[in-house]
């Protein structure tokens, strides 16, 4: 990964963070959490990949709707999060197979 890769990435994590804060701020409030919640257990490819962006999309549609944020995910916020990662290899998932030393025991 080069400088420019660096930059780029940079740029595009500020301009993602600035739609979130254009958000009413409930659904702030829980993408925050939701944020948490994927860096800790999340999808291998979360930095890369479309699932955080996909959420704010989400959730700035749901706010032009006119919808609370718990309208459009629920009361259990953990669980809307693990229906979307359950076909995604995690981090949880790799811990638990080296605890475990036997490939593939976490596989959903």
């Amino acid at each position: 990964m080069g400088i420019q890769d660096i930059i780029e990435g940079k740029k595009q994590w500020r301009a993602h963070m600035a739609r979130v804060k254009a958000l009413p701020p409930d659904y702030q409030i829980v993408y925050k959490e939701m944020q948490k919640y994927f860096f800790k257990i999340g999808p291998m490819d979360l930095p890369d990949g479309p699932l955080l962006p996909g959420i704010v999309d989400f959730f700035e549609e749901g706010a032009a709707a006119g919808k609370g944020v718990l309208q459009l995910i629920g009361n259990d916020v953990a669980a809307f999060c693990d229906d979307l990662v359950k076909d995604s290899p995690t981090y949880a998932d790799a811990y638990q197979e080296s605890v475990s030393g036997e490939p593939g025991t976490a596989e959903k």
